[in-house]
């Protein structure tokens, strides 16, 4: 992955000393388990995001101002175990810097490292998952560390917020709470203002973009159907933004096609619009106050 600027950002937005956002990219696949190519995913959400406009029409902002500095991949992938334990490591030493960090995956197993790292520097942290797997088993395949695993750490450490889960083994309703999941099929009328209730002041968002209905999201190593749509999510990343404090967010599992770009474009544009929804929402520095 060559080094660049995140979206071809001008140098003097780029620099880590200078800037407030923190971006990880982490090319990892080495426990999917259908389709492969998710490593492939960092490249290209940068490769789209380079084509993005950078006006952000709905919060009438252009949130790279602020500072988006891209950080050099974490490439380690000689055992589930250890990309975890770099990644972890690497979030840390940013979160110590006091910025706000993201990450892009790579398979969803990269997020127990994000996750773990955030949960030691905020207290009573929520976990919000929006994908179509529970991803709740202790083990798969021989390892803690699986994509199938990646939230099952989370559920036991903090509060954990499940949405649009479609899919999943019956042995993870042991490691489920099922008043804090909403499930793809049953998404009443409040389910945002419930789920909104339900979370903690300080939130971490993982979002696996198999969330999103393939209709609008097809490259992904294990596409569900009765996923997501664009403008409900954003209406309830919206809502999060405004009532609580977001942490930091990871997302992960594009799993790019030669053919289709619209998917790479979406996780450009889904990166993109949560951070000019955080920058607007929320003073995460005094000096923000004037953009709000």
């Amino acid at each position: 992955m060559n080094k660049k600027n995140y979206a071809g950002i001008p140098d003097k937005y780029a620099r880590i000393d200078d800037a407030k956002v923190v971006l990880i990219p982490v090319p990892y696949d080495g426990t999917s388990t259908w389709q492969k190519g998710a490593d492939k995913g960092p490249e290209a959400f940068l490769d789209a995001s380079e084509n993005m406009e950078l006006f952000d029409i709905e919060t009438r902002s252009e949130v790279y101002k602020k500072g988006i500095y891209l950080a050099p991949p974490v490439t380690e992938a000689s055992s589930p175990e250890k990309m975890v334990e770099a990644v972890y490591k690497t979030t840390k030493s940013y979160l110590k810097q006091e910025k706000f960090v993201t990450l892009f995956g790579g398979e969803h197993s990269v997020s127990i490292g994000s996750i773990r790292a955030f949960n030691e520097t905020f207290e009573e942290l929520t976990v919000v998952q929006l994908d179509a797997h529970a991803d709740l088993r202790p083990e798969y395949e021989g390892s803690a560390n699986n994509h199938a695993c990646a939230l099952h750490e989370a559920s036991k450490t903090t509060n954990l917020v499940q949405v649009g889960i479609r899919s999943m083994d019956i042995s993870e309703l042991d490691h489920m709470d099922e008043n804090q999941v909403y499930f793809g099929h049953d998404l009443y009328d409040e389910w945002m203002d419930d789920a909104i209730g339900q979370m903690t002041p300080n939130v971490f968002i993982t979002i696996d973009l198999d969330a999103f209905d393939p209709s609008i999201m097809p490259s992904t190593g294990t596409p569900e159907p009765g996923g997501l749509l664009w403008f409900e999510t954003l209406e309830f990343l919206k809502l999060m933004f405004k009532k609580k404090n977001v942490v930091g967010f990871d997302i992960v599992e594009l799993c790019p096609n030669e053919n289709d770009k619209s998917s790479d474009f979406l996780a450009a544009k889904l990166y993109y619009k949560m951070l000019s929804y955080k920058f607007k929402y929320q003073n995460y520095n005094e000096e923000d106050e004037d953009d709000e």
